[in-house]
């Protein structure tokens, strides 16, 4: 599956949940943030306003759009909270929900890995991009939303989502294999800058480089 050309764009995944917590199927289902999910998205707030004003970017120049799950949607407007400027307007895209488990949601990982036989992720070989749960979506149903919504994406935005939207992402962007986005654990509490084709991670303590030569 092709994508566009990407733009330069800022993406962070929305903070903490109980069932995050719990490593539960969370999916499609609007759980809110916890405790630490909302200190989380506070300082993701600081975090993207001393990067934008390192790299010389208006924060009242970009577009500001989220998932309209409660627990991303919470996130961006903790995050926009750090901010002293008036701001555009949040638009909230369906586009950007998290990859749907179906039946999953709500089990375990180690529940269904049990019963199902089903792999929880840093366990997955690249077949379980193709693995659509009864009533959900698969990896390549995701990679569909995002690259419409890549025609939507403007330069230098502003995205908060989930953590199978970053992993898609990490795929069609960067051109990461399947295998590696569907092991790695998309972090909480960080920002990931896709610039030239690469993602740079930024945290309060650490930088990090994931892009390919």
């Amino acid at each position: 599956m092709t994508a566009p050309q990407w733009p330069d764009f800022y993406f962070a995944r929305h903070g903490e949940t109980e069932w995050n917590r719990e490593q539960r199927y969370q999916g499609s289902r609007d759980i809110p943030l916890n405790r630490t999910g909302q200190l989380q998205a506070d300082a993701n707030g600081v975090l993207l306003r001393d990067l934008l004003e390192h790299e010389g970017v208006d924060p009242a120049s970009l577009n500001w759009f989220a998932s309209p799950l409660s627990r991303a949607a919470e996130t961006m407007d903790r995050m926009r909270a750090a901010f002293d400027v008036e701001l555009p307007p949040v638009i909230h895209d369906k586009r950007l929900i998290e990859i749907s488990f179906g039946t999953f949601e709500g089990r375990l990982h180690a529940e269904i890995a049990r019963e199902h036989a089903v792999l929880a992720p840093g366990e997955r070989d690249e077949s379980y991009w193709q693995f659509r749960p009864q009533d959900g979506e698969n990896y390549d149903d995701v990679a569909a939303r995002l690259i419409d919504f890549a025609h939507t994406l403007t330069h230098h935005a502003v995205v908060v989502a989930h953590g199978g939207v970053l992993r898609v992402l990490r795929h069609l962007v960067e051109g990461t294999s399947r295998g590696d986005v569907l092991n790695w654990p998309p972090p909480q509490g960080a920002i990931a800058h896709f610039v030239g084709g690469r993602m740079v991670l930024y945290s309060a303590e650490n930088t990090w480089d994931t892009g390919i030569d």
